[in-house]
């Protein structure tokens, strides 16, 4: 499950550099749960914000049923608000 995470990882953060928008590749887990435990968002998710693109972002993928084994309660959490803060809306 962590490499079909990692990989549509990777599929936003090209579909991201196409609109415009630099994210740092995260090529494994434990980077991807810093992020997520941090006081920081993830790279680029304030330029993805301003462009109505949140559904990109590392917080909108951990809170994906698909993954949302791979994180604790609190890293999803922490994702979760992030992105309501953002004013993401879920579909």
């Amino acid at each position: 499950m962590e490499e079909k995470f990692l990989a549509e990882l990777e599929v936003r953060r090209e579909a991201a550099a196409k609109a415009g928008v630099r994210i740092r590749p995260v090529p494994e887990m434990k980077q991807a749960h810093r992020l997520l435990t941090g006081s920081r968002t993830s790279d680029g998710f304030d330029d993805l914000a301003k462009l109505g693109l949140l559904r990109l972002s590392l917080e909108a993928l951990a809170v994906d049923k698909r993954f949302t084994g791979l994180f604790t309660d609190e890293e999803a959490n922490t994702a979760l608000e992030r992105l309501l803060f953002a004013g993401y809306t879920f579909k």
